[in-house]
């Protein structure tokens, strides 16, 4: 299926587009939405495996973890949790030393044998070609954000010393300022203003973020939405991650919408909408572009799934929605 390019930055299923005019809530992925994250959580991606390939598997000439790696990773639909990505590219480029193959060549045929079950798609690929034993049992991942190594050399890059230490209670081993401060907020009050006209209360969240994450980058912005039915899933058990649809069902369920808006950025937002839909919570999926580093790849990978709504920014919502 090709969408339709009706202006700038908006590309529609002609078909089916007037489902839009049905939808009384709005629900929205935080990273690559609302805040652009290609500094920030995408930055501690390739830092904490730089680090950890040097430091625990003593692998220096290691290649940087780029946009395409990333992207291929999450094109699968297994990987909204960036740390899950950390440990599934460490696995694989410890994988590639051990079997003496081209780093890049080999991380991407990774990706090409790993689906939505994520981490465990990678895992099981990798030990039918190669023993990793010793690289999972110096990561022991994936454990708790408290105690596992892996996360918690991502959060004290992520967060920095000071956030750190207040969300842990525990001393930062790195003293940089946290990569968390280049989180690029698109979200704005305008934009808002005009969700709530035609939402009134009926907005939320379902991120995968932690709720003390997202209210130190959104800050009084968050005010706004209806937190008691947002969802923010750091905060809450692996078996909630996402493309379980559970999460958004509770979310829809607590907002009493009939027919929702679902604005994310991934395949995993894409197929946990898809889910819900097909529970009987009619929902839409809205897949935002802009903030990737190939918006047209993932407005390939979005036509490719049949997506009937994609978008370059949400500040094009108020056009799509008829706001303006």
């Amino acid at each position: 299926m090709t969408l339709t390019k009706i202006s700038n930055g908006i590309y529609v299923d002609d078909s089916k587009i007037k489902i839009l005019e049905n939808i009384d809530a709005i629900i929205f992925d935080c990273d690559g939405v609302l805040i652009d994250i290609t500094k920030s959580y995408d930055l501690a991606i390739i830092r904490t495996t730089q680090y950890v390939l040097k430091n625990f598997a003593k692998i220096n000439d290691a290649i940087d973890v780029d946009f395409k790696i990333i992207d291929g990773f999450k094109s699968t639909g297994g990987f909204n949790d960036e740390v899950d990505l950390t440990y599934a590219a460490i696995i694989s480029l410890v994988s590639a030393n051990l079997l003496g193959k081209d780093q890049n060549s080999f991380i991407f045929d990774v990706i090409q044998n790993s689906d939505s079950s994520g981490i465990l798609s990678v895992e099981k690929y990798l030990e039918n070609l190669v023993d990793i034993s010793d690289i999972k049992k110096q990561l022991s991942y994936p454990g708790t954000h408290h105690d596992n190594p892996l996360y918690q050399i991502f959060d004290q890059l992520f967060y920095g010393p000071e956030l750190y230490q207040k969300l842990f209670n525990k001393t930062s081993n790195f003293s940089s300022p946290g990569l968390i401060e280049q989180d690029n907020v698109i979200l704005n009050e305008t934009l808002l203003e005009n969700l709530v006209k035609k939402f009134d209360s009926k907005i939320a969240m379902v991120t995968g973020r932690g709720k003390e994450s997202v209210n130190y980058s959104l800050k009084s912005l968050l005010n706004k939405f209806d937190l008691g039915c947002s969802m923010f899933l750091e905060d809450e058990s692996r078996e909630l991650a996402k493309p379980n649809p559970q999460s958004l069902l509770d979310s829809i369920q607590g907002l009493k919408s009939i027919t929702t808006l679902y604005v994310g950025d991934s395949m995993e937002d894409f197929i946990m909408a898809k889910k819900t839909s097909e529970l009987g919570h009619k929902t839409i999926f809205c897949g935002i572009i802009g903030t990737s580093k190939n918006p047209q790849e993932k407005l390939k990978l979005f036509e490719q799934n049949d997506a009937i709504l994609v978008i370059d920014s949400i500040n094009l919502l108020p056009k799509v929605l008829n706001l303006e």
